[in-house]
C-alpha cells in the first residue's frame, strides 16, 4: 500500500511527490533533516528534536518553512493518514529551488519541506536481545558534524564499509578516538561507568544521547563524557548505541572481538528500559482520527 507523504503543503501518494532537479538539496545537499520516533501512534522526544532542527537551520542560514505548530501538525497528519503505530517520521528542509546552479545563497527563495513515515520496531526489536556487531571505520566527515545536514555521503561510505566487514553499524575513528556511529551515538561501559564522547562540532548532539545521560544521572549511573579509544572499547564490560531508528541497542562485538561476555549487559538493559518508559510518558498526542 502506498504511503501518504508531505511535500510543500500537500499530502500526496508517495509516487506523485516530485521535487525539481534544481532544488539545492538535490544539487548541493543544501539542507537539514530530522527524525522523530513514533510509538503507539504518538511522537516521542519532540522538544529536543525541535531544538536541534532550529539549531541546524540557524547554522545553515535557512528559514523555517512554516511555524513550529504547523510543522508538528504535519507530523500528526502523517501519523494519522498512514495509520502509523510504531516507526518514525523523516522530514527534510532545503534552501529551495533555483533556476541557475550557483554556490552562493539565492535571495527570496522559498524553502522545500518534505516528510514521510517509515515503519520500524522500537520495543519488540530482536536486536535488543541478540545485540549488534560494530566495525571500526575511518571518520572522513567535515568539521561541522553538529549540524544535521542532508549531505551524508561520508556516512554512507562509512556505513557501507562497516557492512562489508560484517557490521550492523560502523564506529568512526579520528586521531585514534571513536567519534560516533555512522548513524548513531556510541557508548562503552567500564566498571559500571557510562562513557561517551562530549558534545562539540565533531559529533551530532544525539537526542537519545541527551535523554540517556539525563536518565543515567537520575538513576545513579556514573557518567564520564570523554573520548575513548578503540582499545578501551575492546576492553569494555559493555558497549551500546542509540539512534531514533532503534532507540537503544547493545553492542556485543567490535571488529570480530567479543565485548564483555558477548551478551547485552546490565547497564544497557537498565538504560533501554528507562528510555522506553520515558518515551511512553512524554509522548505527544496525535490528531484525533
Amino acid at each position: 500500500m502506498s504511503r501518504t507523504v508531505y511535500l510543500n503543503g500537500e499530502y500526496l501518494p508517495e509516487g506523485e511527490a516530485k521535487v525539481s532537479i534544481f532544488d539545492r538539496g538535490f544539487l548541493f545537499g543544501d539542507g537539514a533533516y530530522e527524525v522523530v520516533p513514533v510509538m503507539d501512534g504518538l511522537m516521542v522526544d519532540v522538544e529536543p528534536f525541535l531544538v536541534r532542527l532550529e539549531n541546524s537551520l540557524s547554522e545553515l542560514q535557512i528559514d523555517w518553512p512554516c511555524s513550529k505548530e504547523e510543522y508538528l501538525e504535519m507530523h500528526r497528519q502523517l501519523i494519522d493518514r498512514n495509520d502509523l503505530s510504531e516507526g518514525m517520521i523523516y522530514s527534510q528542509v532545503t534552501r529551495g529551488m533555483v533556476p541557475q546552479r550557483s554556490f552562493g545563497f539565492p535571495e527570496d527563495t522559498p524553502t522545500t519541506l518534505m516528510a514521510f513515515t517509515q515503519v520500524v520496531r522500537h520495543r519488540d526489536n530482536p536486536l535488543a536481545e541478540s545485540g549488534i556487531k560494530v566495525a571500526i571505520v575511518d571518520d572522513i566527515r567535515w568539521k561541522r558534524r553538529d549540524i544535521k545536514s542532508i549531505a551524508l555521503l561520508a556516512q554512507c561510505l562509512a556505513k557501507q564499509a562497516a557492512n562489508v566487514k560484517g557490521g550492523y553499524e560502523g564506529w568512526m575513528v579520528e586521531d585514534g578516538f571513536v567519534t560516533e556511529g555512522t548513524s548513531s551515538s556510541a557508548y562503552i561501559v567500564k566498571d559500571g561507568v557510562l562513557i561517551t564522547r562530549p558534545l562539540s562540532n565533531l559529533i551530532l548532539a544525539g537526542i537519545r544521547r541527551k535523554l540517556l545521560l539525563k536518565l543515567a544521572a537520575e538513576h545513579q549511573i556514573r557518567i564520564e563524557e570523554r573520548p575513548f579509544t578503540i582499545k578501551e572499547a575492546l576492553e569494555a564490560d559493555e558497549a551500546l548505541m542509540s539512534a531514533a531508528s532503534c532507540s537503544v541497542l547493545p553492542v556485543v562485538e567490535i571488529d570480530g572481538q567479543m565485548i564483555g561476555d558477548g551478551k547485552p549487559g546490565k547497564v544497557y538493559r537498565q538504560l533501554r528500559a528507562l528510555y522506553l518508559d520515558n518515551a511512553r510518558e512524554n509522548a505527544v498526542i496525535k490528531v484525533a482520527g
